[in-house]
């Protein structure tokens, strides 16, 4: 499919406003995850703002796509998106991880419109996924599920349990999108434990592979639109990002990965994502 300029521009910038509001949410409540949410923000951006078939007035319509955020720790890059679409008030990002508040350090399904599943417990995502593809089966229903995985999540069995129940049951409404940024909270991913290669891993499990840089737009839409045309297994997008895309400072820099920016480092942080053109 081609995708206007237009298009692409509109949603760079839905991209560099959801990375706005997200350091704002970390800085404002002085704890978050801003490495991984700003390594997301195109993905998220493609999905919510195009992609993704979803009602914010019917939350609940049971025909819905379903997105699952399985690296939960990163939902400073999810909840302005589901604000921006009218789940929820933007004035409601103030209260991130208030005693009482919906939106919490990490994604609850009980609490927040718009989040298909309590995540946090990483791993678990795809399993998630693959039971919630299993379910439209036996409805006969026709929504896709989608799932973002962190890299360092890809380090535990129990993902890949959930890899080979969606490939054993030829789940082609579920695709993953690996962010793929490299960098760990202890560190690089390649010295702590390495993944590599990690398109012929996935392809060993019988899963289809795409890979594209995740910080391109074009790209991103042009995966999506590629998962949905597979119909015989899964598929997995490995979306090649950058941790902390966006702030000199903090690009693939592990002590970034759970930290707040200060006044000043959050001063520079705005300045230098308003100063980017499109």
């Amino acid at each position: 499919m081609a995708y206007s300029k237009e298009l692409i521009k509109e949603l760079e910038e839905k991209a560099q406003q959801l990375r706005l509001d997200a350091l704002e949410m970390i800085h404002h409540r002085g704890q978050g995850h801003p490495g991984g949410a700003l390594s997301a923000a195109e993905i998220i951006a493609a999905l919510f703002f195009h992609h993704l078939r979803i009602d914010p007035d019917r939350p609940n319509w049971e025909n819905r796509d379903r997105f699952i955020l399985s690296k939960g720790h990163a939902c400073a890059i999810l909840y302005p998106a589901l604000a921006g679409l009218g789940y929820f008030p933007m004035e409601d990002l103030k209260n991130w991880g208030h005693i009482g508040a919906h939106l919490q350090a990490h994604p609850d399904r009980l609490k927040t419109p718009g989040i298909e599943m309590t995540t946090g417990f990483l791993g678990h995502g795809i399993s998630i996924g693959a039971g919630l593809c299993l379910s439209a089966r036996l409805k006969g229903l026709d929504y896709h599920v989608y799932v973002l995985v962190g890299d360092g999540e890809c380090q535990s069995g129990v993902l890949w349990e959930g890899v080979m129940t969606a490939a054993k049951y030829k789940l082609s409404n579920l695709t993953a999108i690996l962010d793929y940024n490299k960098v760990q909270l202890d560190g690089p991913l390649n010295k702590i434990m390495p993944l590599e290669p990690i398109k012929e891993k996935w392809e060993s499990f019988n899963w289809k592979t795409i890979e594209i840089d995740g910080h391109n737009i074009k790209e991103v839409l042009e995966a999506l639109d590629k998962a949905k045309e597979n119909k015989n297994k899964p598929t997995v997008i490995i979306a090649h990002t950058i941790k902390g895309k966006g702030v000199s400072f903090m690009e693939n820099k592990a002590e970034w990965h759970g930290k707040a920016p200060d006044d000043n480092e959050y001063a520079q942080a705005v300045k230098e994502l308003t100063a980017r053109s499109f």
